[in-house]
C-alpha cells in the first residue's frame, strides 16, 4: 500500500491545478464531449506538437508577403450554428453592433462556461490590431484579453518599440469565451467563432495585424504552417476585400516558458518597428 501523500505535497498539487486554471465549477455532472463526432477536415489549424527550432536568421529587407501560407483543406458543409455566426456577424454595421451580437450568441458550448465575453481591449482605430486565441482565467473574470501573466509580459514587450493599449493598439482575440481549463479551442469551436473575429477585423481596419500564437496564425492566414515556421515573416490577411499585412509572433505564454526564444521575439518586434517607421 502506498502512503498517503502529505500535506506539502498536497498543496503542491492544488498549486499545480490552480496554474493550470484548473479551479472553476464547470457543470453540476461530467459532460462527455466526444458524443459529437469531430471532423478534422472541417480546420486544419492543428496546433504544433513538436515545434521546430525557430529562426535565428532574419533578412533585413522587408521582404514582400510570402506565399508560403499553405491553403487549408476545403471545410466541410457549415452546421447551422457556422451560418448563424456567419449571418450574424455580416449583419453588424459597427464594433458595438459586434459586440452586441457576440454576447447574445449562445450557440457556441464555451460560453455557457464562461464567466464573460472576452470581446477586446484598446484602442478603437489604432493602426495596429493584436489578435490572440483565446481567453485564459484572468482574461475570463475580468472581461479583457491579454491580461494575465503572459498578457502582462506582452504589454513589456511591445512597450519596448513604443507600443501600448491605452495609446495605439487594438486588442482582440480569435475565441472570445474561455475553454475550461484553459485548454486549446477545438477545430468546431474555431470554425465556429471565426466569422466573428473576421467581421471584428474588416470593422476595425487596422493597417497592421499581430498575429499571436499558432490558432491565430493558422486561422486567419488559413495555413496548416506552424507559428514557429512563420514567425517574424511578413504574411498577408486576405479577406473581405482587404489585404493587410500581418506579422505572425510567438505566443508570450510559449516564450515564458521557453526564454531562449526571447531573441527571436525581439527580433520579430525590430521587425515591426522598421515597419512602421517609413
Amino acid at each position: 500500500m502506498t502512503d498517503s501523500p502529505s500535506q506539502a505535497e498536497i498543496i503542491d498539487m492544488l498549486r499545480q491545478h490552480v496554474e493550470a486554471g484548473c479551479t472553476d465549477m464547470l457543470a453540476d455532472a461530467p459532460i462527455n464531449h466526444f458524443d459529437a463526432p469531430r471532423d478534422e477536415t472541417a480546420f486544419a489549424a492543428v496546433p504544433d506538437t513538436a515545434p521546430s527550432a525557430p529562426q535565428n536568421q532574419m533578412s533585413e529587407a522587408m521582404p514582400a508577403a510570402a506565399p508560403i501560407a499553405t491553403p487549408m483543406a476545403t471545410p466541410r458543409a457549415p452546421s447551422d450554428n457556422h451560418v448563424n455566426t456567419a449571418e450574424l456577424a455580416a449583419a453588424a454595421d459597427d464594433l458595438p453592433a459586434l459586440r452586441a451580437a457576440i454576447e447574445g450568441f449562445d450557440g457556441c458550448a464555451l460560453k455557457k462556461t464562461a464567466k464573460n465575453t472576452v470581446f477586446s481591449d484598446g484602442i478603437e482605430g489604432a493602426h495596429i490590431m493584436l489578435v490572440g486565441e483565446a481567453p485564459g482565467q484572468d482574461e475570463d473574470r475580468q472581461g479583457k484579453p491579454f491580461v494575465g501573466r503572459s498578457g502582462q509580459f506582452l504589454d513589456t514587450m511591445l512597450a519596448a518599440i513604443g507600443l501600448n493599449r491605452t495609446e495605439n493598439l487594438y486588442i482582440s482575440n480569435v475565441v472570445p469565451w474561455r475553454p475550461p481549463g484553459n485548454r486549446t479551442p477545438s477545430l468546431d469551436e474555431i470554425a465556429l467563432c471565426k466569422p466573428f473575429i473576421a467581421r471584428h477585423i474588416a470593422l476595425a481596419k487596422p493597417d497592421i495585424l499581430l498575429l499571436v500564437g499558432n490558432i491565430s496564425t493558422k486561422t486567419l492566414l488559413q495555413t496548416d504552417i506552424g507559428i514557429t515556421k512563420l514567425r517574424g515573416q511578413w504574411q498577408n490577411y486576405e479577406a473581405d476585400g482587404l489585404s493587410i499585412p500581418a506579422m505572425p509572433l510567438l505566443h508570450p505564454a510559449y516564450v515564458l516558458r521557453r526564454p531562449e526564444t526571447k531573441a527571436d521575439v525581439w527580433a520579430d518586434l525590430c521587425s515591426l518597428k522598421k515597419r512602421l517607421a517609413h
